[in-house]
């Protein structure tokens, strides 16, 4: 689990074996704490299903947003 926005938004990927029969298989649970005027989602948790591809597509923008922070910083 990931932990971003002070703690307030916690971030949890995994490959959803009950739902192997589809592609988009690969799931991004988000969860808020904070009160609901402060959250970004309007639901408490957020579950998002992409595919093998789209998930290392958002790794390889992750990976290269972060080496250009890292080298501008």
């Amino acid at each position: 689990m990931i932990k971003i926005l002070d703690g307030s938004l916690q971030i949890h990927i995994f490959y959803e074996n009950r739902e192997s029969a589809y592609e988009d298989n690969i799931c991004i649970t988000i969860k808020e704490d904070c009160p609901d005027g402060e959250r970004l989602f309007r639901a408490a948790e957020t579950n998002i299903f992409i595919t093998a591809a789209e998930a290392c597509e958002l790794a390889k923008a992750l990976n290269s947003a972060a080496q250009c922070s890292m080298q501008n910083s």
